[in-house]
């Protein structure tokens, strides 16, 4: 029974999911399957004795049942390890990548064999571990009783360990060497000379306490001269405040320091004002700025504050709530000062966010608060599969309408495209309120599904998303590794596909969230187009 249902968890984990696997990843998620398959199997077996029931081997040509069996996934074996190669090209050439190697499914087998045989004996441990505590409290209760607390205490042994020990030593390692690459200095990127950008001379902020991705941030293009070179008008500076972890002690003090460098560098002056929430590393993607700063000639303001420099999923994990905090109390901060500010004159206010950016930004106000006096909108981009106002609008999307590229109610408060502009597909006008979620179909991180293991996510009903093979199919539990798999590899996708966003696609949010005046679609084409080529370029 182990065997047989690990070969179909084996078999399954070869089919394609949302983004392209290299062939060790495959190998490991497929050895991962396979061990979860024995596992299982072996788990049901051991029940059934328990049970007392009979076995196959006791039955009448139950030798060659067994050995048919055997043969049967050897069979399946072949087959869906020569078919893998197919799977894994029905993802990449709609992503453009070239097909895969001929050798692939000979490494593919040994790496998941490798992986699935140390799955296994740390199964078997288990096993021993749990045997040997029944035998112990075997002297003092009945069998199956001594059985069940064996296997209760061997879980909680694993338990200790795997969360106690390896999972702090790995956090500690991993915080680590975050911490390291976040205090590092590029040597090609110098401290700004303008007194208006963050980390000059003049500025309330050290260069070297914002951050590698801080640095980063404010040293991202355009400045005035490509914006007016592109544009052939006059164009300003764009403003970019950024303040890193080691700007200050605590959260509320670098929320006050990023409130005063704006006031200093005079923010609130700008036609626009854009709250940004950084990824969980704390970067902000040039891609998603520079649109804005090329549609509105540099008259743009934004402003940060990192919450941590560890990868998103990481940040979830040790503090699922620190971002948001952190988010919540920069907004508050901003709008609260917006709001006294002439109406005719103060700047239009926006949010923006990507990936767990996306998530923290949509948590970082409540629209019941800001009714009466509403900022102007958000673009969201990446959002994750759990994000508050994303999963309202999906779960309540027109029923027409895929799950990957939802249309809620009439279109006038939220709004979804990807790599094509659907925008325009709102039965009504947009409202005083703007929120446009950019969101391709093969992002894992937006639609990995935790009930996945047990039903098909409503995305794989009816037609499929541009970059989504047509070959995916759902497999109890296996579909769920797959995700999670996905998840972990969804930055390694070409631009444009997974959860690397184009600076391209950001254009036609900005544009339908903002309104810029005098952009003709000529114009706007031709902005994509230079766009691209400099995210290539650099």
């Amino acid at each position: 029974m182990g065997v047989w249902l690990g070969t179909l968890f084996f078999a399954a984990s070869l089919t394609p999911s949302l983004v392209p696997r290299d062939v060790l990843p495959q190998g490991l998620l497929s050895g991962a399957s396979f061990a979860l398959g024995y596992g299982i199997g072996v788990a049901l077996r051991a029940l059934w004795r328990f049970l007392g029931l009979r076995d196959i081997e006791s039955l009448p040509l139950g030798r060659l049942l067994k050995l048919a069996a055997a043969l049967a996934c050897l069979g399946i074996l072949s087959a869906f390890l020569w078919r893998a190669s197919a799977w894994q090209d029905s993802v990449r050439l709609p992503m453009g990548l070239p097909p895969v190697e001929d050798h692939r499914p000979l490494i593919l087998g040994l790496v998941a064999a490798a992986t699935g045989t140390a799955l296994i004996l740390l199964g078997r441990l288990f096993r021993l571990i749990a045997r040997h505590a029944a035998r112990q409290a075997g002297r003092v209760a009945p069998p199956r009783l001594s059985t069940l607390a064996g296997i209760a205490a061997a879980a909680g042994l694993f338990w200790a360990i795997g969360d106690g020990v390896l999972l702090r030593a790995g956090l500690h390692a991993l915080d680590a060497s975050y911490s390291r690459r976040d205090a590092r200095i590029d040597d090609g990127v110098a401290p700004p000379s303008d007194p208006l950008k963050a980390g000059s001379v003049a500025s309330l902020l050290r260069w070297q306490d914002l951050g590698w991705m801080g640095r980063a941030a404010i040293a991202a293009g355009p400045d005035r001269a490509a914006i007016e070179a592109f544009t052939g008008q006059p164009a300003q500076e764009p403003l970019r405040i950024y303040v890193g972890l080691n700007a200050a002690e605590g959260m509320e003090e670098r929320v006050d320091l990023a409130f005063r460098e704006m006031l200093r560098i005079g923010a609130f002056d700008r036609s626009i004002l854009v709250i940004v929430t950084p990824t969980g590393t704390g970067r902000i993607y040039p891609a998603s700025q520079m649109p804005l700063e090329y549609l509105h000639h540099g008259d743009v303001a934004t402003v940060a504050v990192q919450y941590s420099y560890t990868a998103s999923w990481l940040t979830l994990l040790a503090d699922p709530t620190y971002g948001a905090e952190t988010a919540r109390h920069l907004f508050r901060r901003v709008y609260d000062h917006w709001l006294t500010l002439p109406e005719a004159s103060r700047p239009r206010l926006y949010l923006h966010g990507l990936s767990l950016g996306a998530l923290y930004s949509d948590l970082s106000v409540d629209l019941f608060d800001v009714i009466g006096a509403p900022f102007q909108g958000a673009l969201w981009s990446g959002p994750p599969f759990n994000s508050r106002t994303w999963r309202q609008a999906t779960d309540q999307r027109q029923p027409d309408s895929p799950a990957w590229l939802p249309r809620f109610r009439d279109g006038s408060v939220v709004r979804f495209t990807g790599q094509e502009n659907r925008l325009d597909e709102a039965t009504a006008p947009w409202g005083p309120l703007r929120i446009v979620y950019l969101q391709y179909a093969s992002d894992p991180v937006t639609f990995f599904e935790p009930n996945a293991a047990f039903r098909a996510p409503a995305w794989m009903r009816g037609p499929r998303g541009p970059d989504v093979s047509p070959e995916l199919r759902w497999y109890p539990l296996v579909t769920f590794l797959q995700l999670a798999f996905d998840m972990v590899l969804s930055g390694s996708t070409p631009m444009g596909h997974g959860h690397l966003y184009a600076p391209e696609h950001y254009v036609d949010g900005w544009v339908a969230v903002t309104e810029p005046p005098g952009w003709t679609p000529e114009r706007i084409e031709a902005l994509k187009r230079h766009l691209r080529a400099a995210i290539d370029a650099g």
